[in-house]
């Protein structure tokens, strides 16, 4: 049996706090501010940069709902075969873009780019509407007859159709 100054004894080191050692906490202490200080500044630029990133979509994405709604995406492929209905009264234009599996179609209103045309490689960039359609804030085209946007020929790609 435990005797009474055992008990006290034992009592003294339940109610003694350990001690850190001071450089330690010291090191501690910096290493959190660090993590802290780092922490704010990554939430700092994921904030400022989410303005600026739009994600890339093959029609055939669109279509299966991949392609999230009332966002700024990037949407690829080829502009369809007779497809191209200009307004008489603006510049509004509406078209289809397909990567030969899929089409969605496109509302645009502004001046094309020069090199835009039916059978052209074409990235847009936009929200999706609540219909499936895609309300384009810009359209660029491809460069010359060899150049094709990356994301386009690579969404073409996995249809596994030639690109000519």
């Amino acid at each position: 049996m435990a005797t009474p100054a055992d008990e006290e004894k034992a009592a003294a080191l339940v109610k003694e706090k350990p001690v850190m050692n001071p450089v330690r906490r010291k090191k501690l202490t910096r290493l959190m501010f660090i993590l802290l200080i780092l922490g704010i500044v990554t939430a700092l630029v994921m904030y400022a940069l989410r303005q600026n990133i739009s994600l890339f979509y093959t029609p055939s994405q669109v279509v299966s709902g991949e392609a999230p709604h009332q966002q700024v995406i990037r949407l690829g492929g080829m502009v369809a075969g007779g497809s191209i209905v200009r307004s008489s009264e603006d510049l509004s234009v509406q078209f289809e873009l397909t990567d030969f599996n899929q089409k969605v179609i496109v509302h645009y209103k502004g001046i094309l780019p020069d090199l835009f045309r039916e059978n052209q490689g074409i990235v847009t960039k936009g929200f999706l509407l609540d219909d499936g359609q895609f309300k384009a804030t810009e359209v660029l085209a491809k460069h010359d007859a060899n150049y094709m946007p990356p994301e386009v020929k690579a969404g073409l790609a996995k249809t596994k159709r030639s690109i000519s």
